[in-house]
């Protein structure tokens, strides 16, 4: 009979059928899971039961950022991985301006200097940083040459090394120096080393090559430092006196001169006092026994009258006759006649009435021991034989100690960077 069909009162008996029919193989299936044997009644699943045997719910991880075990229930947990913190590791040297790490590097001596220039390449560009390389001392470096090429290209303004062995020095041509003092005096280099480096310099101010062989180049090159304030050219030797003219006329502003005991004749010793200007207040001309003559000395004395110091020893030629012509030089203070042997003790007493400003004089080889102390009486405010080196143009004084008692200044100034033995 179709369903449709089927009498009303008739639909409940066969929806009850079906209903124990379902709960029948429901109960026959929880049997045999052995799981439902109490609670259930005909018509549904009790919500508890369904809640008490459904899955169980996996345990979310707690991460906590501070401690894991603060609760009761202790639990394991990975902490996630996290950068470290800058602050908390410390500054790096890479992080720092350049600015900064100069003025760390400014207080290195120069041994440790060149070490961290082999860190890397940053510092290997800050170590040769020229305002470190301002003022350098290389006295007692046996390979001087390659060390004193790379000085020169860091820019360096004071450079001292004297007495320094450059044998086989090649220069090659770095562009204008910066060099202002530079003292080589009494040092083997060869002169075509020592044309390159003076060909690139036009800002001396203070310069000493005493004892070294010049050539007119050179001398031409050093005509291009119109700021030379002190020339200490004292021994030397191979250039022309025309050359040296042209020199004196170009630097006119020479306050202190040492060119004394060079290689010359009397045309180079008239090229010195007829153009040197009216800024020399210190003067070295001593040593031309046979070519200084009274002739010059008024040449000398008319162009320059602001001299206070004034050496003139071992001119032999040079009698008493002079002391009128050097009266001129009212600024005079000291006065050096040593081994000037025409000149008799009885004139030398009359010096302090001369020379009005006198304060020192020097007369060694004039004056035996035994009448230095009646001289002396005779001017008791002169100070006589009180200086038997001449400290003219000089970087140091010539009777400074040598060695580790030296203070090693140049120009009354210490270079910073110094090599040590």
């Amino acid at each position: 009979m179709p369903t449709d069909s089927i009498p009303l009162q008739d639909l409940p008996c066969m929806s009850l059928q079906g209903s124990m029919l379902t709960q029948s193989k429901r109960i026959n299936k929880r049997k045999s899971r052995g799981c439902f044997s109490e609670g259930l009644d005909t018509e549904c699943t009790p919500t508890d039961l369904i809640q008490q045997y459904s899955p169980r719910h996996k345990h979310q991880r707690l991460i906590s950022k501070g401690k894991e075990n603060d609760c009761s229930q202790f639990v394991l947990a990975r902490r996630s991985r996290r950068k470290k913190d800058s602050t908390s590791a410390g500054i790096s040297w890479d992080h720092l301006p350049d600015e900064l790490l100069l003025k760390v590097l400014f207080y290195l001596p120069l041994h440790d200097l060149l070490r961290m220039s082999l860190v890397c390449k940053r510092w290997h560009r800050l170590a040769f940083d020229e305002s470190l390389w301002h003022s350098v001392d290389l006295e007692g470096l046996t390979h001087m040459g390659p060390a004193l090429q790379q000085v020169l290209k860091t820019g360096v303004r004071r450079l001292r090394c004297p007495r320094s062995f450059m044998e086989g020095l090649h220069i090659t041509d770095t562009g204008p120096l910066q060099m202002i003092q530079m003292d080589l005096s009494s040092s083997i280099i060869p002169t075509s080393a020592l044309e390159s480096i003076i060909s690139q310099c036009r800002l001396l101010e203070y310069l000493s090559l005493e004892g070294l062989r010049l050539s007119d180049t050179i001398i031409s090159s050093l005509a291009k430092n119109p700021n030379l304030l002190q020339l200490n050219l004292s021994g030397c030797l191979g250039f022309s006196a025309p050359a040296l003219a042209d020199l004196f006329r170009s630097c006119s502003r020479i306050e202190q001169l040492n060119i004394s005991w060079c290689e010359f004749n009397s045309n180079h010793v008239k090229s010195v006092v007829s153009n040197l200007s009216s800024s020399v207040t210190h003067l070295n001309l001593s040593g031309y026994r046979e070519s200084l003559t009274l002739g010059d000395v008024k040449v000398l004395v008319v162009r320059c009258p602001h001299i206070q110091t004034l050496d003139l020893s071992d001119s032999t030629l040079l009698m008493a006759d002079s002391f009128p012509v050097l009266a001129q030089l009212k600024y005079l203070q000291h006065l050096s006649l040593s081994r000037c042997y025409h000149i008799h003790l009885a004139a030398l007493t009359d010096l302090g009435k001369t020379f009005p400003m006198l304060c020192l004089l020097d007369v060694f080889g004039l004056v035996h021991d035994g009448h230095l102390p009646s001289l002396k009486k005779e001017m008791p405010h002169l100070c006589i034989n009180s200086k038997p080196f001449s400290a003219i143009a000089r970087p140091a004084p010539a009777n400074r100690p040598m060695g580790p008692l030296s203070d090693r200044t140049m120009w009354n100034r210490r270079c910073r960077l110094r090599f040590k033995l």
